[in-house]
């Protein structure tokens, strides 16, 4: 008898344990009976299924990442482009989920991945070299972003939070051909400003050049105005001294004369004494 109640006890407890299931946060989980979908459960806790008649799927309700291999896409110009990208992702309506890709997040994954890849190649495919590597990859992670979150939603429950680009690289053969006409768009803007440079140099020297000349012209034409001045002034001063005592004043420049001819020891004059110049050396004057 005891072991008879060991026994049912023992099937009580395989069948609870059967008849329980968790669902915790991160989860939402999907209960079957012979395949087909009975109930979503999305809140957490204890859960009631039929033993041996349910049986239970769980999914990851977290944002899943999608790290997409790096894939080679043509630009406008038929340049090829190594692309690196990522998606964010979750499931929003599980039941389309699970029958859209079978349950499987792997199935989930590549659908994403082939859907993110041709809407990048589109993308790359509608613009150049240089819009897709400089102002332009925002542009094109919003467009890819709302293609992929179109086609994400309505066809497999899941919601595409953002797309990224990681990477852009050239080949060899495009970086070269990008440095070679960078290199040349460079020289062509140093030429032009150093042409610009040696007309502004030109025209700065030129107004210099004519500044100076105007200044020099006018401080000549001052220095002469004032010089002229001086020399009717001290004109004006000799006559009128002069006039006061006429004899002295002829005396004085004589002196004057006189002193400026024989400053130097060494001077030799050879002169008539008898001339005007030694007119204040004659006894008999």
């Amino acid at each position: 008898m005891k072991k008879i109640i060991i026994v049912l006890a023992a099937l009580i407890a395989i069948l609870l344990s059967s008849s329980l299931y968790t669902v915790n946060e991160t989860q939402v989980a999907i209960k079957l009976r012979l395949g087909e979908i009975v109930s979503i459960e999305a809140d957490p806790g204890l859960k009631f299924k039929t033993p041996f008649v349910n049986n239970v799927v769980y999914f990851d309700n977290r944002i899943q990442t999608l790290d997409s291999v790096a894939e080679s896409f043509l630009t406008v110009e038929k340049k090829n482009v190594m692309v690196d990208s990522y998606v964010k992702w979750r499931i929003v309506d599980t039941e389309k989920f699970y029958i859209s890709t079978g349950g499987t997040m792997a199935s989930a994954n590549i659908r994403l991945a082939q859907n993110n890849q041709d809407a990048l190649r589109s993308e790359f495919s509608k613009r150049t070299i240089k819009e897709v590597v400089s102002d332009q990859r925002e542009a094109i992670m919003a467009s890819v972003k709302s293609k992929l979150k179109a086609i994400a939603e309505d066809e497999y429950g899941i919601n595409v939070i953002d797309v990224r680009i990681k990477r852009i690289e050239l080949s060899q053969e495009v970086r070269n051909s990008v440095y070679r006409r960078m290199e040349t768009e460079r020289k062509g803007l140093a030429n032009k400003y150093r042409s610009e440079g040696a007309e502004e140099a030109e025209r700065i020297q030129a107004f210099a050049d004519k500044e100076r000349t105007i200044i020099l012209a006018n401080a000549y034409r001052d220095s002469e105005k004032i010089r002229g001045e001086g020399d009717a002034i001290s004109a004006s001063n000799y006559a009128e001294a002069y006039s006061q005592d006429a004899e002295f004043y002829s005396f004085y420049r004589a002196l004057e004369s006189y002193r400026k001819s024989f400053s130097d020891q060494g001077d030799v004059l050879v002169l008539n004494p008898n001339t005007e110049f030694f007119r204040h050396f004659n006894p008999s004057d």
